[in-house]
């Protein structure tokens, strides 16, 4: 009775002496073991953390130890972060530190380390930020017996867009559409990208396959052609197909870029070739789609010319919207996919810095 009497007084003298010190805010994640016992507890004082690709990061996480359960024992902190994918059915490991033993993993070498502000400090810095670092990461912190867990949510500033080849519409499987955003610098587009976009006034009556493995289009203003005229706005969902055999369009995510996107000035208009050349001639390359998405939504890049881009895709981008160039909307305009040798239109480039 006695011990039982005990074992309650140090487990309410432990929540009372939490409740003294820190205060919880909406954006706060705090994972308090159920346990009866020692305890320790894992909090990321913010939930969603932004930036932007290029730039640095610190994910939140900081532990807290009772020193009345942990006593004078010698227990090395474990301290593991990994990302969680979009499925959530596996984690990617990211960064594991045990006292002087620290190991990063993959894409992360040479850009990850703890921020150590304090003795009970477990934020990640993530420096040069990719496309591919978006998502949701776990901050893990274990001694002994005892471990704890809170999830930080990393969101980069960019735009996300539909993609469909020169091939045409509904020509993708899922393999193919991850490449297709690749190579015009961008990446697969997560479902809270999307929906997030949606939000922000996309629509898009054309499936397309998401990071996933989903098929969705996001419809802000419905259509009989588009889910039908009586329908509400929103995010429709095709559910998950064969990723081998279904074949649909893409939506793709980018970011800021380092380098400048610009129209070429040049004396006559070009074939494609022409055009390659000419950007290859003023120390750049011809600019990519996701490229020029990018400058348009996050610089307000606007200009009325038709020019080629990388995969053989003539667009021009309006921000400002005005007759004769996109006289209802700021869009990216799409004119198609020419004949490459015989059609002429100006061109895009970007020269990247160094």
């Amino acid at each position: 009775m006695k011990s039982l009497l005990l074992l309650v007084l140090v487990s309410v003298c432990w929540a009372d002496h939490l409740s003294d010190s820190y205060t919880p805010d909406q954006d706060r994640v705090i994972h308090i073991q159920a346990e009866n016992g020692p305890r320790l507890l894992v909090e990321a004082e913010q939930a969603k953390v932004f930036s932007h690709r290029g730039g640095n990061v610190t994910l939140p996480c900081k532990f807290y130890r009772d020193p009345t359960a942990f006593g004078s024992g010698i227990h090395k902190i474990r301290i593991k972060w990994t990302k969680l994918t979009s499925d959530y059915l596996r984690e990617v490991d990211v960064f594991v530190s045990m006292g002087y033993h620290k190991k990063t993993y993959g894409g992360y070498q040479g850009r990850v380390f703890l921020r150590g502000g304090n003795d009970n400090d477990a934020s990640l810095v993530i420096t040069d930020l990719t496309l591919e670092d978006y998502g949701r990461y776990k901050c893990e912190v274990i001694e002994g017996l005892e471990d704890d867990t809170a999830v930080v949510a990393l969101e980069l500033q960019g735009v996300v867009f539909p993609y469909f080849p020169r091939l045409g519409r509904y020509n993708l499987n899922f393999h193919e559409a991850q490449q297709a955003c690749l190579d015009q610098d961008a990446v697969i587009a997560s479902f809270d990208q999307l929906y997030d976009a949606w939000r922000g006034g996309l629509d898009w009556c054309n499936a397309g396959w998401l990071s996933d493995g989903s098929v969705q289009y996001p419809i802000t203003k419905p259509r009989e052609p588009c889910g039908g005229q009586n329908t509400v706005p929103g995010v429709r969902n095709y559910g998950f197909w064969d990723k081998d055999k279904s074949r649909y369009d893409v939506f793709c995510f980018t970011s800021n870029f380092n380098g400048r996107f610009y129209y070429l000035i040049h004396p006559t208009k070009l074939t494609y070739d022409e055009a390659v050349q000419a950007c290859l001639n003023d120390g750049a390359q011809i600019a990519k789609v996701g490229q020029i998405f990018a400058a348009w939504k996050l610089l307000g890049y606007d200009r009325c010319d038709a020019g080629w881009l990388a995969d053989g895709s003539v667009r021009y981008p309006i921000s400002r919207p005005r007759r004769r160039c996109s006289p209802t909307e700021a869009a990216v305009r799409f004119v198609g996919f020419p004949d490459k040798k015989h059609k002429l239109y100006g061109v895009y480039c970007f020269r990247a810095y160094n």
